[in-house]
């Protein structure tokens, strides 16, 4: 069993998870219905589990010719300042795990770092999750055309295994 800490502080940010040797499918669905009209994708890993993201994830975003997922998980978006799209360069091996598996976490406050779409949080801006010490340690997506996931800053968290 793996708890992950923040790297500034030591508080523990997650309880005993478990690590899956590789990330699961991404449901892929259009979301579920909530009770205020919006919509959320189903959780892309079970309660308790958590994977590593081999790919490049969250922001900065650079721009590219092709068409392709911005980062996995998130859909194809447009450059706002051209005619291309935007790709992920950020880190690799972020932690990903379910976002109620998160200990007292708080949202930035900050509304110029992230932006949400139409039904939540798409993680195009950057970390938008701040340990209560306020040292930023992770994103959020929640959008419905986004994976429903949380995702650890591998810089910002220390894992400390049984």
């Amino acid at each position: 069993m793996t708890v992950f800490v923040c790297s500034a502080c030591g508080l523990a940010i997650t309880g005993p998870l478990t690590e899956l040797t590789e990330m699961p499918a991404r449901p892929g669905d259009q979301g579920y219905r909530k009770a205020d009209g919006s919509r959320r994708a189903t959780a892309t890993m079970p309660l308790g589990f958590f994977a590593r993201e081999p790919e490049p994830w969250g922001a900065p975003l650079v721009p590219t010719d092709e068409c392709r997922e911005v980062f996995p998980g998130g859909p194809c978006l447009g450059d706002p300042d051209g005619d291309r799209f935007l790709v992920s360069a950020g880190p690799r091996n972020t932690v990903v795990l379910h976002p109620d598996d998160a200990r007292g976490l708080r949202k930035d406050t900050d509304c110029t770092r992230h932006s949400s779409g139409c039904c939540g949080l798409h993680g195009h801006a950057g970390m938008n999750r701040q340990c209560p010490c306020g040292a930023h340690v992770g994103t959020l997506i929640n959008d419905c055309n986004t994976a429903y996931e949380l995702h650890l800053e591998p810089t910002q968290v220390r894992l400390i295994a049984d």
